[in-house]
């Protein structure tokens, strides 16, 4: 089984659950987090005052999957949420040794 976390910008989140979900993905978690990448953030600039804004608004979008299903999630991500612009995010893909359903014990893949 796969861990599949995405970050990605928060305008972009709703189009990411429709594709996720038109493709039968029966479970996922958000998060809403801040963090940044390499643009570091931005400057803003109110009534005459100059800030950094170093965090920016992300969501976190965590799936556990079966291994054959992890390329077409992490495609189907990754076209819902490009924009084409620095701060689109990224995704991470980490293996899951067990899973446990605790209402009835399922392990594995029939647990998720």
């Amino acid at each position: 089984m796969k861990k599949i976390e995405a970050l990605i910008r928060p305008s972009v989140f709703d189009k990411v659950k429709k594709a996720l979900t038109d493709m039968g993905v029966n479970g996922m978690n958000y998060t809403e987090i801040r963090g940044f990448g390499r643009q570091h953030g931005h400057t803003e600039v109110y009534r005459a005052t100059t800030r950094r804004v170093d965090f920016l608004p992300k969501v976190r979008i965590e799936v556990v999957c079966a291994d054959a299903s992890a390329d077409k999630i992490i495609e189907a991500i990754i076209v819902a949420a490009r924009t084409g612009h620095v701060g689109d995010g990224k995704i991470f893909v980490s293996n899951v040794l067990e899973s446990i359903r605790i209402r009835t014990g399922e392990r594995g893949e029939e647990a998720v």
